[in-house]
C-alpha cells in the first residue's frame, strides 16, 4: 500500500474531529463511523439516498479499478487471457498507469495530482475500450455468477438498507490487490446502469434531486454514447459530497460528537423531567404549608434530582453519567461504545460540565426548599 495514501484503517491519533471523506471512508470509529452516519441520514435527515448514491459510485469506481488492475497485472505477466483481450496500444496505457493502490474513492477536490492522473487515464481505457467494440460481450451477454455485477444486479432499487454499509469494512473502499471475485466488463456497465435507473432517471424509484445539467449529461453519456467509466459520475458525486458535507455533516458532528443522544431520547427525557420538576413542586409546597421537618424535606432530593438531571440532558443533548461509562445512543434505547479516542474525551469533558451544571441546580432546589421557614395553613 502507498504510504502517501489514506489509510482505510482508523486513525487512533486524530485529536480532531473527523472529516465526512474520512467518516465515508471508513477511518473512524464509533459514534462517527459510517454506520452512525447512514443511521442519522435516514433517521434525522430523511435523506439516506444521496448517502447510498454516493457509496454506490464510489463503489463503481472501485470496481473499475479492480477490472483495469486485473487486465494490467495479466498484460504485465503476459498471460493468454491478456494477449487476446488488450491491443498493444491498449497495453502501452495499462502498463503506463501504475499500480493504482490507494484505498478509497473520493470527491475529486480531495483528490491528489496522482491520483487524479490515474483515475483520468482509467476512464480513458474504458472509453476507448467501448469505442472500439471491444465490450460487445458484455452488451449482449451477462458476467459470470461469481463476478461482483451479478450481486449487483440482483439488488432491486427498493431496499433500503445497504448490507455494504452494515458489514465488512472492505466492501466499498478497498481496492485490494487480491481480490475474492473477479470483475467482469459486464459488472461496470452493469454498476453505472443501476446507479443511473436506481437514482437519477426521472420518477426513479429512489431519485435524487440533482441539477438537470449533470443528470441529462449522465443520461446521455450512458444510454447513447455507452459510457461506463468513473468520470461519468464526477459531477454528481462532487455535488452529492459538497451537498452532505454543508447541509447534513455539521448536525452529525454536533449531535455525536458534542452529545450521545437522539431526538426520540431527548424528547422522552423532556417530559420526564417536566413531570418530576412539577411533582417536586407541589410536594414541596404541601411539605411547606403543612409544616413538615426539615429532615422530611429532604425527601425532595429525588424529584427534584430526576427532574434537573433529565432536563440537563435534553438542554445539552447529552446524558452525562452515560457519556463518562463511554456509551452514545444510536438510535432509542440502543447504544454503542464510544470507541474514538477524541470523540471520548470530548464527551467526557462535557459530561462533567453537565454533571456540574445539574448537581448545582438540584442543590439550590433542595437547600430552597428545605430551610424555607414552614407555615401551616
Amino acid at each position: 500500500m502507498n504510504r502517501n495514501s489514506p489509510s482505510p484503517m482508523p486513525d487512533l491519533e486524530r485529536n480532531r474531529l473527523p472529516t465526512l471523506f474520512e467518516v465515508l471512508s471508513r477511518r473512524t470509529l464509533p459514534p462517527v463511523d459510517l454506520f452512525s452516519f447512514y443511521i442519522y441520514m435516514r433517521d434525522q435527515q430523511r435523506s439516506v439516498d444521496y448517502l447510498d448514491f454516493w457509496l454506490d459510485v464510489a463503489q463503481h469506481m472501485s470496481l473499475c479499478r479492480h477490472y483495469v488492475r486485473e487486465l494490467r497485472r495479466s498484460v504485465m505477466i503476459g498471460t493468454p487471457e491478456g494477449d487476446r483481450s488488450v491491443s498493444k496500444r491498449s497495453s502501452g496505457i495499462l502498463e503506463g498507469m501504475g499500480d493504482m493502490n490507494y484505498p478509497a474513492a473520493g470527491p475529486s477536490m480531495l483528490m491528489s495530482d496522482k491520483e487524479k492522473n490515474q483515475d483520468a487515464q482509467m476512464s480513458a481505457y474504458l472509453r476507448e475500450q467501448a469505442s472500439n467494440g471491444l465490450n460487445n460481450g458484455f452488451q449482449n451477454g451477462h458476467s459470470p455468477s461469481t463476478s461482483l455485477g451479478s450481486d449487483a444486479r440482483g439488488n432491486t432499487s427498493n431496499d433500503r438498507r445497504r448490507p455494504s454499509v452494515m458489514s465488512s469494512p472492505m466492501d466499498l473502499t478497498s481496492d485490494s490487490n487480491s481480490p475474492a471475485h473477479t470483475v467482469a466488463r459486464a459488472d461496470i456497465r452493469a454498476s453505472a446502469e443501476k446507479i443511473l435507473y436506481t437514482f437519477l432517471l426521472p420518477g426513479a424509484e429512489r431519485e435524487i434531486i440533482l441539477p438537470h445539467s449533470i443528470t441529462h449529461e449522465i443520461t446521455i453519456s450512458i444510454e447513447e454514447r455507452n459510457r461506463d467509466d468513473p468520470e461519468v459520475f464526477d459531477a454528481a458525486k462532487d455535488y452529492v459530497f459538497q451537498a452532505m458535507e454543508r447541509d447534513a455533516f455539521p448536525g452529525f458532528l454536533r449531535m455525536k460528537a458534542l452529545g450521545n443522544l437522539v431526538p426520540p431520547s431527548l424528547i422522552m427525557r423532556l417530559i420526564i423531567g417536566l413531570l418530576a420538576m412539577f411533582a417536586g413542586f407541589w410536594v414541596a409546597f404541601i411539605f411547606i404549608f403543612l409544616d413538615y421537618s426539615r429532615l422530611t424535606r429532604l425527601w425532595l432530593i429525588l424529584p427534584f434530582t430526576i427532574g434537573v438531571y433529565a432536563l440537563c440532558s435534553h438542554q445539552y443533548a447529552l446524558d452525562p453519567l452515560l457519556a463518562m461509562v463511554g456509551y452514545s445512543e444510536y438510535t432509542l434505547m440502543s447504544f454503542s461504545k464510544i470507541k474514538e479516542p477524541y470523540i471520548r474525551k470530548l464527551l467526557n469533558k462535557r459530561a462533567a460540565m453537565v454533571l456540574s451544571v445539574t448537581i448545582l441546580i438540584d442543590a439550590a432546589l433542595v437547600v430552597l426548599f428545605v430551610f424555607v421557614p414552614g407555615h401551616r395553613l
